[in-house]
């Protein structure tokens, strides 16, 4: 039997991404609907994920931490606080686990509202997690034991592949692969608008550079390979893609993407520490 075969996951937000980890728990065999309860202030958001679960609603926040040993807090960050406060009165040490998704809060501060002890982790999944592909960082907080950390990254799991890093490397993995999707929806747009100008029509080019994105990727996770020797295999001397290659190196394609999660890292942190500039 599984190790979290037992356990009810609870949701404090019910938004799109508590409704993908939520299928992905359900869809992975870690949890059945019966086994997930979320609490949301806006009553079309629960009802939405209750249909897309299988799972119940709460009437309160501090409903669903009576009923759960996981509490997922799954709100913004502007109310993260409120929701903690509503919940801290029936959080118990000994019985719960509580893993907040809400970027820049850190573990300290969310510690803090919780009673002495209390076992919390911090993660960033990204929005890839609604089709079952994400990449989630997460960092575990100083009281978390070999099984809640377990009941983490099946959490996570779920939804994609996991990686556990320090608290201080949660910005960087939101600049990568947090922001890093949307470098990627920029890719994929700016081939099929290649595709397009030397006469593929929009739809083929867009399937086309979609397509090939995909498939790049699962040859760099699939084979374990470095990117460059991937790279080296489609390199023809003389050929097409050289040429192509030579421009982007000229264009500095490669230093505009590492500039590009530097920044994104920045700002996090910058967010993190309550900075609005």
């Amino acid at each position: 039997m599984s190790q979290t075969s037992a356990i009810r996951w609870g949701f404090l937000g019910a938004g799109r991404m508590a409704t993908a980890l939520g299928r992905g728990l359900v869809a992975s065999g870690v949890a059945s609907g019966e086994a997930l309860i979320a609490y949301d202030p806006l009553a079309s958001a629960l009802g939405q994920w209750t249909q897309a679960t299988g799972g119940h609603s709460a009437p309160s926040a501090a409903a669903v931490v009576k009923a759960c040993e996981v509490v997922i807090v799954a709100v913004k960050p502007s109310v993260v606080a409120a929701a903690l406060g509503e919940a801290a009165a029936a959080f118990q040490v000994e019985r719960h686990l509580l893993i907040s998704i809400a970027a820049g809060i850190p573990l300290a501060a969310i510690e803090a509202r919780l009673p002495s002890g209390a076992a919390v982790v911090r993660a960033m999944p990204n929005t890839p997690a609604l089709l079952g592909v994400g990449a989630t960082g997460f960092a575990a907080g100083r009281h978390v034991d070999a099984t809640r950390l377990d009941w983490a990254k099946r959490c996570f799991e779920s939804v994609g592949i996991v990686r556990v890093v320090p608290e201080a490397l949660l910005d960087a993995v939101t600049g990568l692969s947090g922001s890093g999707p949307a470098f990627v929806y920029l890719i994929i747009e700016a081939m099929a608008d290649g595709g397009v100008r030397m006469g593929l029509p929009r739809e083929e080019a867009q399937a086309l550079a979609a397509q090939t994105v995909m498939g790049a990727a699962r040859m760099v996770l699939e084979t374990g390979r470095h990117p460059g020797q991937l790279k080296d295999e489609v390199t023809s001397p003389g050929g097409t893609t050289i040429a192509g290659l030579h421009l982007l190196e000229r264009a500095g394609v490669r230093g505009a993407f590492i500039d590009a999660v530097e920044a994104a890292t920045l700002r996090s942190r910058q967010l993190g520490s309550g900075s609005s500039g």
